[in-house]
């Protein structure tokens, strides 16, 4: 039975892997997983220099779901270098680093580094909010995100590079078509969606930042559909995540079209998640006389 995979470039044991922000660097889930059973991870969202984030409160729970608007904090690229990639090294799976900025110029100087590490592949993260346009995310537009993926893939160039899009647009595969014409190796999708939680009591936003991204399995559906329509569209890997906590969750995104998935805010329900995932994907495969996982991939059966 055959659980390998390869994203993007990136050969993986199994399809799954963490989605950034939900797991740190990954020493906090030490305790509780063995990380080296990962088919990757993908780093916490990290700036050219250090980020503190939003003020609190940042995370709220919702129906099904949660919402956070932590702002991307962060050390910094740096610390980053000196501290965590050498740590991260010791176990055996792929570390993918999710790479934030707030102007093209940002991003480009932050891969230039990432370009130099000894990592297995880049997450572009462009829902970040573009300074320079009024602090609307990069991936709004299809030509915001062909610009900054174009300018970024000029100095990244001995890693796969896979760019995050926003979900919060009209139609997904015009971002995603912009990923694949700028020369990108994949596409990450989907990450959160803009929300709101009120205190019915204090009549103010929960959160202080008032709006903040919703993730959690209230957004599967969404996620599940977005990914599906951008297999359709595009011909580079997809790695598919959003609601993501079980085997089965996991083989529908597979089904839609993603080569692997990320699993977020599932970290946080119960950290061992991760590991449960890959063991009810292997059991799906026994069931179903699966021998090769990519079997799979986009082979759901429209109506």
């Amino acid at each position: 039975m055959n659980t390998n995979v390869n994203l993007a470039g990136i050969k993986m044991k199994n399809p799954v892997t963490v989605a950034s922000g939900t797991f740190g660097y990954g020493r906090e889930f030490t305790d509780f997983i063995d990380l080296n059973k990962l088919g990757g991870i993908c780093t916490k969202g990290t700036s050219l220099k250090p980020r503190p984030g939003n003020k609190p409160p940042r995370v709220c729970e919702t129906s099904s779901g949660m919402l956070n608007a932590i702002g991307l904090q962060n050390p910094g690229v740096e610390y980053f270098m000196e501290n965590d990639l050498p740590w991260l090294k010791q176990f055996d799976t792929k570390i993918i680093v999710n790479a934030c900025g707030s102007s093209i110029e940002e991003y480009v100087e932050l891969c230039k580094v990432l370009n130099t590490l000894d990592i297995d592949g880049v997450e572009l993260n462009l829902s970040c909010p573009n300074v320079k346009a009024g602090c609307l995310a990069f991936g709004t537009t299809y030509e915001g995100v062909k610009e900054v993926t174009t300018q970024v893939r000029k100095v990244l160039t001995t890693k796969p590079l896979i760019v995050k899009l926003t979900p919060n647009v009209t139609d997904i595969t015009l971002p995603a078509k912009a990923v694949q014409d700028a020369g990108a190796d994949g596409v990450s999708l989907i990450n959160t969606l803009l929300g709101m939680s009120i205190d019915i009591h204090k009549k103010k936003p929960i959160l202080a930042n008032n709006t903040g991204g919703l993730s959690g399995p209230a957004i599967k559906p969404v996620a599940v559909r977005m990914v599906y329509q951008v297999s359709k569209a595009v011909t580079i890997p997809i790695l598919g995540m959003g609601g993501i906590v079980n085997g089965q969750d996991a083989i529908e995104f597979m089904l839609a079209g993603a080569q692997a998935i990320s699993i977020g805010a599932g970290n946080f329900i119960s950290p061992d998640t991760s590991i449960k995932t890959i063991n009810e994907i292997e059991e799906y495969m026994n069931m179903h006389k699966i021998e090769d996982i990519n079997e799979i991939v986009g082979k759901v059966e429209m109506n």
